[in-house]
C-alpha cells in the first residue's frame, strides 16, 4: 500500500508508543477529534496520545487508503472493549504534515 510519508510515520510512532514523535506528525495548529473530544496543537495532541497509549496500548495495521478522500482504514488492536476494531482516520494535510485528524468507527 502506497501511503503518504507522514501517515507511514504516524503508524510507526503509534505502534512504538512514541507520543513525542507522533505529535511531530502534526502541524503546530493541528486538530484531532476522537471520542467526542477535540485536541488542538501539538502539545495537546502529545498529551492525548500519551494518555491513550498508557490506557489502551493500541497498535494500527493499515488496511486501505483512499487517496482521493484522505481516509486511512486501519485495524486497531489494544486493551479496549471490542478490540480489534477497524477505525477510519480522516486526514487533512498542510505542508506535508497533518492539519486535522478525525477518528471514526
Amino acid at each position: 500500500m502506497d501511503l503518504p510519508k507522514v501517515i507511514t510515520e504516524l503508524v510507526k510512532t503509534q505502534n512504538s508508543f512514541d507520543s513525542i514523535a507522533y505529535a511531530q506528525c502534526f502541524t503546530d495548529t493541528a486538530i484531532v477529534l476522537d471520542e467526542g473530544k477535540t485536541h488542538t496543537g501539538r502539545k495537546e495532541i502529545e498529551q492525548w496520545i500519551d494518555n491513550a497509549n498508557k490506557e489502551y496500548k493500541a497498535t494500527m495495521e493499515p488496511l486501505e487508503y483512499d487517496e482521493k478522500e484522505s481516509i486511512l482504514s486501519a485495524k486497531t488492536t489494544g486493551s479496549f472493549p471490542g478490540s480489534p476494531i477497524v477505525l477510519k482516520y480522516h486526514l487533512k494535510f498542510e505542508d506535508g504534515l497533518i492539519q486535522s485528524l478525525k477518528i471514526t468507527s
